[in-house]
């Protein structure tokens, strides 16, 4: 028996111990929202892909340079033949040509003949209208980009803000359930006492436990939301799967609301930008189609060196003009110019749309900030009240001048309010990020 007794008690201290070891493990951050928002834009992948997106722009204004920028081509090529035309060219070109070569019989069997052929070639652009306007498009498109990134940086700053929110949230209630736990086990302790003296009913005496059993279960499920707010965090700021954060602010709430103007909605906001761009790019994409039906001419300078061994022999050069003029193309310019005018009316609709959704977003999040403020107001009330009230029940309780279920009416109030103001600071909060967030300012 003393055997089984110590093989328990080696176990119990093993539990004990390993979750212990466990949290060690883990760090702790202490984190403000400004801190959390910083990081997130320094760490976020949303964030580092949108600017990677900036960065594949910018190399395509580099790429549309060609539009008036020289090309140059290097080319070697060996050639063996025994044909007579050739034969006789590659001779004329290598300049090693003799009057022999011209002889009926050598003209007609001519002996192989080697040809290295290293050519320099240069073109030039002159006047290329639609290449032009392509390295328009290529550099409104990277300001585009530029505009989505900042608005993606706003977006993750808006999400970090709810979920740190949310965080402090949890908290809150965690602490208002301890506390109500704390209390709920005082009276039980009382109940307890009131039934072995035979004072109390075995009904009330086990209705406190189902009470405390309740707020168990309640704060069970904060730990969880809490972890999982934490994680949601974790990722947005890309930290480590065992960093414990812990806010350093509280749920804040301003005493004056703000103008709710529509005109309040920045037309620099940077999603609308964005939305504006395409729609100039689109433009853009029409005169490029209608540019490619002008000609396009090129300067081009030629140099070439033949030999039958490499790097000797005769040297000559070439230059000019080029003019491609593209007449007809079965209707494909103008099938891309119809294209592209359709695309511009879809941007001008889109940023429409956006801007209509963003003044309903606006309202929305004004109504909820007032909401919520007046609903703070009511919560506070009724948490003095509940607060008074359950003081007063819980003296009587304890002299046996109340009944059970007036104490657990009065606690669950006095639980309900405190939890109601938390969520009310937590929706004034958010909602305050929703317009700024909305309005773009």
């Amino acid at each position: 028996m003393k055997g089984y007794k110590a093989l328990i008690g080696f176990c119990v201290a093993g539990a004990l111990a390993f979750p212990v070891r466990a949290k060690a493990d883990d760090r702790i951050m202490k984190l403000s929202l400004s801190d959390a928002i910083t990081m997130a834009r320094q760490s976020n992948f949303s964030i580092k892909a949108a600017r990677s997106r900036v960065d594949q722009a910018e190399a395509r204004v580099v790429q549309a340079r060609q539009s008036y920028l020289p090309k140059v081509t290097l080319s070697e090529t060996l050639m063996a033949t025994n044909d007579p035309g050739a034969a006789l060219v590659f001779k004329l070109q290598q300049r090693s040509i003799q009057a022999t070569d011209f002889l009926p019989d050598r003209l007609n069997n001519p002996n192989a003949i080697n040809d290295f052929n290293t050519s320099l070639q240069i073109m030039q652009p002159v006047y290329n209208a639609d290449a032009a306007i392509g390295r328009t498009i290529a550099v409104t498109a990277k300001k585009a980009e530029e505009h989505i990134a900042v608005r993606t940086e706003e977006t993750i700053g808006f999400q970090v803000s709810k979920v740190y929110y949310g965080l402090i949230l949890a908290r809150k209630n965690i602490e208002a359930v301890e506390q109500s736990i704390k209390t709920m086990q005082e009276y039980s302790n009382e109940a307890a006492k009131a039934f072995r003296t035979g004072l109390m009913t075995k009904s009330d005496r086990l209705s406190t436990e189902v009470r405390l059993s309740e707020l168990q279960e309640q704060k069970l499920m904060l730990h969880d939301a809490i972890k999982e707010a934490t994680d949601a965090l974790g990722v947005m700021l890309h930290l480590d799967s065992g960093v414990t954060i812990i806010p350093t602010e509280d749920l804040v709430v301003d005493g004056v609301l703000p103008d709710a103007d529509h005109s309040t909605v920045s037309k620099d906001r940077a999603d609308l930008k964005a939305l504006e761009t395409s729609r100039l790019i689109a433009g853009y994409q029409a005169d490029m189609a209608r540019a490619s039906r002008l000609p396009h001419v090129n300067a081009f300078l030629q140099s070439n060196l033949h030999s039958d061994n490499i790097f000797s022999g005769g040297s000559s050069w070439s230059v000019g003009l080029t003019m491609q003029w593209n007449i007809f193309d079965g209707m494909a310019t103008a099938g891309r110019i119809q294209e592209a005018k359709a695309q511009k009316l879809e941007a001008m609709y889109n940023y429409e749309a956006a801007r209509s959704n963003s003044i309903a977003e606006v309202d929305k999040s004004f109504r909820s900030m007032k909401t919520a403020q007046a609903r703070i107001a009511v919560a506070q009330k009724s948490l003095e009240e509940s607060t008074v009230s359950l003081d007063y029940i819980g003296a009587q309780y304890k002299t046996g001048m109340a009944m059970t279920f007036e104490l657990l009416m009065r606690e669950q109030a006095y639980t309900y309010s405190k939890m109601r103001l938390n969520q009310a600071k937590y929706d004034y909060c958010v909602a305050k990020s929703e317009l700024a967030y909305y309005r773009g300012y």
